[in-house]
C-alpha cells in the first residue's frame, strides 16, 4: 500500500523520515520506555494529595471494556472533525494527521494511567516517545499548534474509555461547554478557584491528610499538585484581588478561620482571624488589596469579615438561615453577590449595593450542595449548583433577569466551584465518583 502525501513522504512506507515508524513497524519497545521517565518522576508524595498516583491495586475502569483505536478515531472523525481542519491548516496531511492520531489514541487506551489529565498523559508520551517530536521538527511543522491538537485527542480518548464510568461527564455537555477533562487528585473536600490574569486558573482541595493542595493552569499545561499544609475541616474558599496575588480562606481544627495567601514570590503562613465557623469560607474582592470573607455561623447566620486594605474588621451579623456554605462573587467596585442553599434546599440570594445589604431573595431550584458563583462581566452572574441525580446545574442573571435552570449533566459527589478570567469563558470544577478533580468549560 502507498499514499504520497503533502510533506513529500509516503505514508506506511516512509523509512526515509527521521525517526518516523510506520504503524505496523513500531519499535519492539515503543511502549516500554519506561527508562526514559525519571525514577522519581511518580515518586513525589509531598507534591500530591495522599495516594493520588497509589491506586494501582484499585484501577478506576476495570469492569468497563475498553474501546478500541479505530472506535476512537471513528468518533474524532465524525464528532471532531475540526481537528484534522486545525492539523491541515498547520502544514500537516492527512495521512501524517492519520498516523499521529493512530499513535496517541493507541497510547492512551493502552498506556495511559486514567487518574491523569490529558495533559500529564501527553508529556508521558512524548518523553517515552521522543521520536514523534522528532518527526515533527525535521519536517517544519508548528509543534506548538500539534501539541495542543494531539493533547486535545488524548482528552477525547480519555472521556470515551470513562464513557459510563463513575466521573461526573455527561454523555453530552451543554451547548458551548467542553467535555469533563479528569485532572486527578484524591480529594477530601469540595474544591476551590480563583484567577488572577486571563488564562491562569488556580484550584484549591483538601487531600487525604486534611492538608491544602494546590494545582494551577499556567496557561499551556497544568502543574502537578502541591501541599501548602494546614489541617482543614471544611473546603477552602479563594479568591485574586491582583496579578500574582491569591488569599486561601479555611476552617481550622478550633473552627476559627484561617488565611493564607500567595504575595508573587511565595506562600506566606497561615493566620488566624478567628471566629466561629460552621461551614467552609467563600471570599470575593471588590477592588485591589480589599476582600471580604463570608461563612455560617452560630445559628446558621450568615458573617461577613472584611479587609480594608490596612486591617481586618470585626464580624458583621448578615443575618439569614442558611444551609451550607455561602458562595460570594464581585463584579464591579461597589458590588457583591451572596449565595446559599436554603432550609428548605432552594437557593437564596444577597446582595450589598454599595451602601446596603438587599434582603434575602428566594430563587428557588432544589439544591444538593452549596452553590458557587462567578462573573463574566458587570452585572452578569452564572450560579452553579448540585442538583437532584447529583448533576450541575446553572442560573444566569443577564442583568435584567434569572434564566431558568440549565442542566448541564454530570455526576458530582461536592459542590461546584466556579471562576471566569475573561468576558467570555468560565471554568466550573467538581469533585467525581472516583474523587479526583473534573473540570469543564464555556468559551475561550
Amino acid at each position: 500500500m502507498y499514499m504520497n502525501h503533502g510533506n513529500g513522504y509516503p505514508y506506511y512506507y516512509v523509512q526515509n523520515v527521521p525517526g518516523y515508524y510506520p504503524v505496523n513497524q513500531v519499535p519492539p519497545n515503543y511502549y516500554t520506555q519506561v527508562n526514559q521517565v525519571p525514577a522519581d518522576y511518580y515518586a513525589q508524595p509531598n507534591q500530591v494529595p495522599v495516594n493520588y498516583y497509589a491506586q494501582t491495586n484499585q484501577p478506576m475502569y476495570v469492569q468497563q471494556t475498553k474501546p478500541t483505536v479505530q472506535q476512537v478515531l471513528q468518533t474524532i472523525r465524525s464528532q471532531h472533525s475540526d481537528l484534522y481542519t486545525q492539523m491541515e491548516r498547520a502544514g500537516v496531511s492527512r495521512q501524517l494527521t492519520d498516523a499521529l492520531f493512530f499513535f496517541v489514541v493507541n497510547y492512551t487506551i493502552n498506556q495511559a494511567n486514567l487518574n491523569q489529565s490529558a495533559s500529564q498523559v501527553y508529556r508521558l508520551f512524548q518523553r517515552e516517545t521522543p521520536w514523534v517530536n522528532t518527526l515533527i521538527e525535521s519536517l517544519n511543522l508548528p509543534l506548538a499548534t500539534i501539541d495542543r491538537i494531539l493533547t486535545r485527542v488524548i482528552e477525547i480518548t480519555l472521556n470515551e474509555i470513562r464513557r459510563g464510568q463513575p466521573g461526573p461527564g455527561p454523555d453530552r455537555p451543554g451547548r458551548g461547554w467542553s467535555e469533563w477533562e479528569n485532572l486527578g487528585g484524591v480529594l477530601t473536600s469540595a474544591p476551590a478557584v480563583s484567577s488572577w490574569q486571563a488564562n491562569r486558573l488556580d484550584v484549591f482541595a483538601r487531600g487525604t491528610d486534611n492538608a491544602l493542595y494546590h494545582k494551577w493552569w499556567d496557561g499551556s499545561r497544568w502543574s502537578d499538585w502541591e501541599s501548602l499544609g494546614g489541617v482543614l475541616t471544611s473546603p477552602p474558599g479563594a479568591v485574586s484581588w491582583g496579578p500574582n496575588r491569591i488569599d486561601v480562606f479555611v476552617r481550622g481544627t478550633d473552627d476559627a478561620l484561617y488565611h493564607k495567601w500567595w504575595d508573587g514570590s511565595r506562600w506566606n503562613d497561615w493566620e488566624s482571624l478567628g471566629g466561629v465557623l460552621t461551614s467552609g469560607p467563600a471570599a470575593s474582592s471588590r477592588r485591589s488589596n480589599h476582600l471580604d470573607v463570608f461563612v455560617r455561623g452560630n445559628n446558621n447566620r450568615l458573617y461577613q469579615k472584611t479587609w480594608d486594605g490596612s486591617r481586618w474588621l470585626d464580624w458583621v451579623d448578615l443575618g439569614g438561615n442558611l444551609n451550607s456554605e455561602p458562595a460570594a462573587v464581585s463584579w464591579g467596585p461597589n458590588r457583591i453577590d451572596v449565595f446559599a442553599r436554603g432550609q428548605n434546599n432552594n437557593l437564596i440570594h444577597k446582595w450589598w449595593d454599595g451602601r446596603n445589604w438587599s434582603d434575602w431573595e428566594n430563587l428557588g431550584g432544589n439544591l444538593t450542595s452549596a452553590p458557587a458563583v462567578s462573573s463574566t462581566r458587570a452585572n452578569q452572574l452564572d450560579v452553579f449548583i448540585r442538583g437532584t441525580g447529583n448533576r450541575l446545574y446553572k442560573k444566569s442573571w443577564n442583568g435584567s433577569r434569572w434564566s431558568d435552570w440549565e442542566n448541564l449533566g454530570g455526576n458530582l459527589t461536592s459542590a461546584p466551584a466556579a471562576v471566569s478570567w475573561g468576558p467570555n469563558r468560565t471554568d466550573v470544577f467538581a469533585r467525581g465518583q472516583n474523587n479526583n478533580l473534573y473540570h469543564i468549560w464555556q468559551g475561550r
